[in-house]
């Protein structure tokens, strides 16, 4: 039988607020998919062991999230065009970063509050958001609504759906299925990441033995 008890004592409130930190502070924390992070957390509360109460669930995971994009915006604010280049920024992809910018193009501020429901885009919109010189006054209006809509949101549709008798009398299951969801993203994107550190070291090893040739000839 899979131990939810264990489960909820090992990860605990404090560490799902530091993820959730990490997701827009430091750019790492979106190997995690937060939104079923939160989803998960608002079935166990429901529980009848709750490992934290749904008010505290509700009030701390929005104000980690807040924490966590006035880092990122202090951040593309300060270092600007190198944020950008920086190595998890690379591990990301310019992909995500056109995504976010095309974001803030088409919504202005209102994209901080956007970008929190959509993965990725809500770990570089505050980064973008602080090289764009954005005020940070709208800056932070968008992100305490954005956060708290999105943080309190999604765990208490899971603290709902935990009060459904089926959800509750699978809810081992539903664990498993939430802790897998949580892991296989993370087994996807660190893959990705070696093979494009391979990559890059491969195309370096090529670029270094054609200057090397040209100098011989």
């Amino acid at each position: 039988m899979f131990d939810v008890d264990n489960l909820l004592s090992s990860f605990g409130l404090a560490g799902i607020m530091i993820i959730i930190f990490m997701e827009t502070g430091i750019l790492i924390g979106f190997i995690f998919p937060g939104d079923t992070l939160l989803f998960t957390a608002g079935i166990m509360a429901a529980s009848d062991n709750p490992f934290a109460p749904l008010w505290a669930l509700c009030l701390c995971i929005p104000m980690a999230a807040v924490i966590g994009d006035q880092v990122g915006y202090t951040l593309g604010r300060r270092y600007g065009q190198a944020a950008l280049e920086s190595r998890v920024l690379n591990w990301i992809g310019p992909d995500a970063v056109t995504k976010t910018e095309e974001f803030f193009s088409r919504y202005g501020p209102f994209t901080v509050l956007i970008a929190r429901f959509i993965a990725v885009v809500r770990t570089l919109a505050p980064l973008v958001a602080g090289i764009a010189k954005m005020p940070r006054a709208a800056f932070t209006f968008w992100s305490v609504i954005g956060c708290f809509a999105w943080g309190a949101g999604i765990t208490v549709l899971g603290f709902l759906l935990g009060g459904i008798p089926f959800v509750r009398d699978y809810l081992d299951l539903i664990v498993i299925v939430g802790v897998g969801a949580v892991l296989l993203p993370v087994a996807v994107k660190v893959t990705r990441m070696q093979l494009h550190a391979r990559r890059e070291r491969r195309n370096m090893r090529q670029r270094f033995a054609g200057d090397s040739d040209a100098e011989d000839q």
